[in-house]
């Protein structure tokens, strides 16, 4: 089984409004625990994209106009993810998407690469969290719950003495930030 975790960065929170401007995606044999490729880009925007940015958002991701103009066109990024993942061997049933919050990142994603190319492609439509992963994992240990459950990836690294994620948030950090929780809360180690 092939884990894909992913992280995206983006003009603000609205998929409806706002674009990705950066992707970064590791692939592991979970079974094996070996690296299976990575693949980063910052995604060029037009000027009209741009100007619809959140600046909350920007601030905390860091972009400035001069730096997304150095990334690829959106379909290019498409076709790069199309052929990474085709050569990493992703197909439905045999590989996940895993995320700290899927319900943002496969948003996104769908601008990136439509959800029906992802389906003519067979790719995977399962999205696992981090949070639920440790939720699950708090529940086998039969500790009482508390009155109040802090999720963020940053909560969670907290509590196994990970690091906070670095700032600004970039797509790579988050996914290495988010390989890091996910060992700590299964207990497994992947290839660096």
């Amino acid at each position: 089984m092939l884990a894909i975790f992913l992280d995206i960065e983006t003009t603000g929170l609205d998929p409806f409004r706002h674009r990705p401007i950066e992707i970064a995606v590791k692939i592991f044999d979970v079974n094996t625990g070996e690296k299976k490729g990575e693949y980063q880009s910052v995604i060029r925007q037009s000027r009209e994209n741009w100007d619809e940015s959140d600046p909350k958002s920007i601030e905390v991701n860091g972009f400035t106009w001069d730096l997304i103009q150095t990334g690829l066109e959106n379909g290019q990024v498409g076709k790069d993810i199309e052929s990474f993942f085709e050569n990493a061997g992703v197909v439905r049933g045999e590989a996940v998407f895993i995320c700290q919050n899927p319900a943002f990142d496969r948003a996104f994603f769908g601008h990136i690469v439509s959800v029906y190319r992802q389906e003519d492609l067979n790719w995977p439509y399962h999205w696992l969290d981090l949070a639920s992963m440790y939720w699950s994992k708090v529940a086998q240990e039969g500790k009482e719950f508390p009155g109040e459950m802090k999720l963020s990836k940053n909560a969670i690294a907290r509590e196994y003495g990970i690091a906070p994620e670095e700032q600004p948030h970039r797509a790579m950090n988050g996914v290495d930030h988010l390989i890091l929780c996910y060992q700590k809360v299964l207990g497994v180690q992947l290839e660096s």
